[in-house]
């Protein structure tokens, strides 16, 4: 089973996020769908997409601030006890991230800019 599916509350695939019009490029977008967390991510036009939940404590990545994308875009920072995790991967790579992952939501784009969960 994929990850994010485990989780309680999950979203069926299908189920839209957002637009990519509303995400900085750089930069992030924390959505919840019916109380799942999700944070969408944006560089360089490629939107990634993740359970918005720190595998080191479980608390949003964006828990005290709305700043989690590193100034050259490459880092994902958990506010709240700087974890980092690779944009591109989710893997965790500095911190007590590092040996964790944040769970990828696949996604697909339609063609007015809709964001929607994807099926792998």
């Amino acid at each position: 089973m994929i990850a994010w599916k485990s989780y309680p509350d999950a979203p069926p695939v299908g189920t839209v996020l957002g637009k990519v019009s509303y995400i900085p490029d750089p930069g992030t977008l924390s959505v919840e769908v019916a109380g799942f967390p999700v944070l969408l991510a944006q560089v360089n036009g490629q939107i990634y997409a993740y359970v918005n939940a720190c595998p080191h404590q479980f608390l949003p990545l964006d828990y005290r601030s709305a700043q989690v994308m590193s100034a050259d875009a490459t880092i994902l920072r958990c506010t709240n006890h700087a974890a980092g995790f690779s944009v591109c991967t989710g893997q965790g790579i500095d911190g007590v991230g590092q040996g964790c992952e944040l769970d990828p939501i696949p996604l697909a784009q339609q063609a007015d800019g809709t964001i929607i969960i994807a099926d792998l």
